[in-house]
């Protein structure tokens, strides 16, 4: 039996980006990019990928989400979207208009935080306030002795580097932690459009589950049979409360393989299903009943040409969760 509920008191009102993709009580789509099949390689092709995003906002969806891999990790079976997030950011920022600039999920503590700080307000400023910045602790272990980092602090590096960016909103901070110090005398620009960059902490990012909920402005996770998904939405909406805060969004990412016919039942992929459009509304409904905010469909594993899919999901899905 389920158990969560979707609330309808007002989310925080923070930037342009995170104001359209996440409404109290209301679910958004949105795309994991590379929009594109690549079952049979780790490694997608990315020559396509800027149409198809402007296409994506012509269609009506509400967000990109761009990935943070900084080294292929063959093990791994998955290389993402193969460029620097920030610098991808920067030309889609250019190239489209209103469609929110996700990360999902940028590896806080392989970058110096003041790196991270100062390319979101960059692409927060270049896009006119539709930056929605993912963090996360990675689960690559092989990339940390890559930058001789150990990989037993991630969790400590993660938390001072998220401070730290908080911090960077401010004009001419104070400040001292690991990742450097100052008086004050120094500032870094530009500014956050709406005084702050949104940041939504990605799983458990290797801390206590309380911390989380009093810090981050929205939470990302993955796919779960339903009523385990409304457990834990559940546990992170009463955490958020007894922290004090108003309620913060629900973030879920799935795989799927949309089949032609409709009435195909759910089959299982990797993190998601094989289905037929009705299954897939029934499904996503069922999120937003139990407070998933917002549902990434990553196509990695669709059979069917994207942009078709692409269509019809503009078709046949998006209306029911628009206003």
């Amino acid at each position: 039996m389920t158990t969560a509920a979707a609330s309808t008191t007002p989310f925080p009102s923070l930037n342009r980006g995170y104001n359209s993709v996440f409404r109290a009580g209301k679910l958004s789509l949105g795309l994991v990019v590379p929009v594109t099949e690549y079952t049979q390689s780790r490694v997608p092709d990315m020559h396509d990928q800027a149409r198809r995003i402007k296409l994506a906002e012509t269609l009506g969806f509400s967000a990109v989400w761009l990935r943070d891999v900084p080294f292929d990790v063959p093990s791994f079976g998955d290389a993402g979207q193969l460029y620097d997030p920030f610098v991808y950011l920067g030309l889609l920022a250019g190239q489209t208009e209103k469609i929110a600039l996700g990360v999902a999920s940028i590896i806080l503590p392989l970058r110096h935080p003041a790196h991270v700080a100062k390319a979101a307000a960059s692409v927060d400023a270049l896009s006119g306030g539709r930056l929605i910045l993912g963090v996360a602790s990675g689960d690559r272990p092989d990339e940390y002795p890559a930058l001789n980092i150990p990989y037993d602090s991630r969790g400590q590096r993660f938390r001072e580097s998220f401070e730290y960016i908080r911090t960077m909103s401010e004009t001419a901070p104070p400040f001292d932690n690991d990742f450097g110090s100052s008086l004050g005398g120094i500032d870094m620009l530009p500014k956050p459009t709406a005084g702050s960059i949104p940041m939504l902490v990605t799983g458990g990012s290797q801390q206590n589950p309380d911390w989380v909920a009093q810090h981050g402005d929205g939470w990302m996770t993955y796919p779960r049979n339903l009523d385990a998904q409304a457990h834990v939405i559940q546990d992170w909406q009463q955490r958020v409360e007894a922290a004090g805060r108003a309620p913060q969004p629900v973030l879920q990412t799935v795989y799927i393989d949309l089949a032609e016919n409709p009435d195909t039942p759910p089959q299982p992929i990797h993190l998601g299903m094989r289905l037929g459009m009705n299954h897939l509304l029934d499904y996503v409904k069922s999120l937003e009943a139990i407070g998933v905010n917002h549902l990434a469909l990553n196509l990695r594993f669709n059979q069917a040409d994207i942009d078709q899919t692409l269509h019809r999901l503009a078709d046949d899905l998006l209306p029911h969760f628009h206003d």
